[in-house]
């Protein structure tokens, strides 16, 4: 098997790209390399792949934030015709309402957080309505649950464990050790198995 190259700057940008890396890694090579270590897993690496290439450091660049309205989801009175504005938060006050409107099953998700805040304007009546549409799609979509694609050990032990109910989810964690060592991707084949000792 391949010896994994050390994450310094003398490794290539293909190795490194080849080659699975812990958030906490590419924060260090960051911090030793002088690179901005903000960010997700995904953002941090491309970052450090645009400095494998070019030797240069990116110029990040500064978002200029619009005005926001004045309006408080901490504290602010909330009605079903409140509007969605451009400075809307998940807030208790936020959570309280809806809790009051659909129930204590009110719960935040992704899904309903990421709708929030991308429908400025409409109203927190409909804002409900897509809760309860959201709800519904869950308890009859079969799909498997979206994995974003920077958690790659929980994509990797949702896709053994499905294709290998009669296996553990420890032996799942084994062959995950062994795929992340190895040069290529980190999805899940059934080849992996291989990898087994017998």
């Amino acid at each position: 098997m391949e010896k994994r190259p050390t994450l310094d700057k003398k490794i290539t940008v293909n190795d490194f790209k080849d080659f699975y890396w812990l958030k906490k890694e590419l924060v260090e090579f960051c911090k030793v390399e002088g690179l901005k270590r903000t960010g997700g897993k995904i953002e941090i690496a491309k970052r450090i792949e645009h400095y494998l290439s070019t030797r240069k450091k990116q110029v990040e660049q500064k978002i200029i934030k619009t005005k926001q309205s004045k309006f408080d989801w901490n504290t602010e009175s909330l009605t079903l015709k409140t509007v969605i504005s451009d400075s809307y938060k998940n807030t208790e006050n936020v959570r309280n309402f809806f809790e009051k409107q659909i129930g204590k099953k009110f719960k935040f998700n992704v899904k309903f957080m990421n709708w929030m805040k991308s429908n400025e304007g409409k109203t927190l009546n409909e804002a409900i309505v897509e809760w309860k549409r959201i709800e519904i799609e869950k308890k009859t979509n079969q799909q498997p649950k979206d994995i974003d694609p920077q958690f790659e050990y929980n994509r990797y032990l949702r896709d053994f464990l499905l294709d290998n109910p009669d296996k553990s989810r420890k032996t799942g964690i084994e062959l995950w050790k062994i795929k992340r060592s190895m040069r290529g991707d980190n999805v899940y084949r059934k080849s992996d198995l291989a990898f087994l000792q017998p």
